[in-house]
């Protein structure tokens, strides 16, 4: 993982969001199947993530992160995000 990714990553682990280190095409996951206290991601828009966010689906608090790191994602599948850095 680079730098930035690496801030990223702890910075979305800090505030709960279920991410996950990857080594292969993405620097980490973000897992839209670990939804417990709160709704992180929902590739299916189903339980009130607003559309109308960068990513749509996606919880705005994750979004800023990446913004602010710089990282890129997008969604692998419905089940999870992958991020680099952009």
């Amino acid at each position: 993982m680079t730098r930035k990714e690496r801030a990223a990553f702890n910075a979305l682990k800090k505030i709960g969001a279920p991410v996950f280190e990857r080594s292969d095409v993405a620097a980490f996951v973000i897992s839209a199947e670990n939804n417990d206290e709160t709704q992180w991601a929902d590739y299916y828009m189903e339980f009130g993530i607003n559309r109308d966010s960068e990513i749509p689906g996606v919880h705005p608090d994750i979004c800023t992160i990446l913004d602010k790191y710089n990282i890129f994602a997008e969604w692998e599948n419905p089940g999870a995000l992958i991020a680099f850095e952009d």
